[in-house]
């Protein structure tokens, strides 16, 4: 019978926490990113099974396929905390956290796709560019700064809720209703990105003798009110870009 260790310091819990920031440090075409998940998870496997047989059994389990957004990792990363606390006291048997890394890395993996990759660092990086004219290079410092501090802050959110919740987080997360956010802060790259479209036509306007400037200006914030528009009613992305192409074309013809 194994011996079962003391509970979970908040340092082990930090500590977790800040090496899943390496999760795919490790990555590898078999396994993909468990070599990153069982480094991060570590340290309190390690004080949850003081019995070395124990230890490599509960590291073994976390050595199978795992593959999923680094970002939301976090909350499985907190989801199996809770579990193998549960399995080290005896209260469940360990086919339930590979059941539940099984059930959750695939969805979302498609949530973080879409709200980080898709949303969030496009709508920064439209924001951040619109303000290169006021902020110049130090632009680039503010898109580190905001995309960085959402980005943590919701990484450390899912780690808490899937280390208090367990199979439950599935919940929270769908009340946050990312995908709904995702679908203003694109609306907000559109927006931003047209305003900056307009700026590039008067500038380049008045370096090529300032006698398109106002059209290739109204016509860049008019794509931007239209893109915004197409966006919020989830026009196919495709419809965007033929749009912004069909601009660049005749902007490139006049300039």
């Amino acid at each position: 019978m194994s011996v079962v260790g003391p509970p979970l310091t908040r340092r082990v819990l930090v500590h977790v926490f800040l090496r899943s920031l390496f999760l795919q440090a490790s990555w590898n075409p078999q396994g993909m990113q468990n070599l990153g998940l069982a480094y991060a998870l570590y340290p309190a496997l390690e004080r949850l099974y003081p019995d070395k047989q124990a230890l490599e059994t509960a590291v073994r389990r976390h050595l199978v396929f795992f593959n999923t957004h680094p970002y939301v990792a976090a909350a499985i990363v907190g989801g199996v905390l809770y579990h193998e606390q549960r399995i080290a006291r005896g209260e469940e048997s360990p086919e339930r956290v590979v059941a539940f890394k099984a059930a959750l890395m695939g969805p979302l993996a498609a949530l973080g796709d879409g709200f980080f990759w898709l949303s969030l660092k496009p709508a920064t990086g439209a924001v951040c560019a619109a303000l290169v004219p006021l902020l110049a290079a130090w632009a680039a410092v503010l898109f580190l700064i905001l995309y960085n501090l959402v980005h943590l802050t919701l990484r450390a959110r899912l780690y808490l809720l899937g280390l208090s919740l367990g199979d439950r987080l599935v919940e929270a997360v769908a009340r946050a209703n990312l995908p709904t956010r995702g679908a203003k802060l694109r609306a907000v790259a559109a927006a931003c990105a047209g305003g900056l479209a307009a700026w590039l036509a008067v500038s380049f306007g008045d370096n090529a003798g300032g006698r398109f400037a106002p059209l290739l200006s109204a016509g860049c914030l008019a794509l931007g009110v239209v893109s915004y528009l197409l966006v919020a009613r989830q026009v196919p992305n495709y419809v965007v870009l033929y749009l912004a192409a069909g601009l660049a074309c005749a902007a490139g013809a006049f300039l």
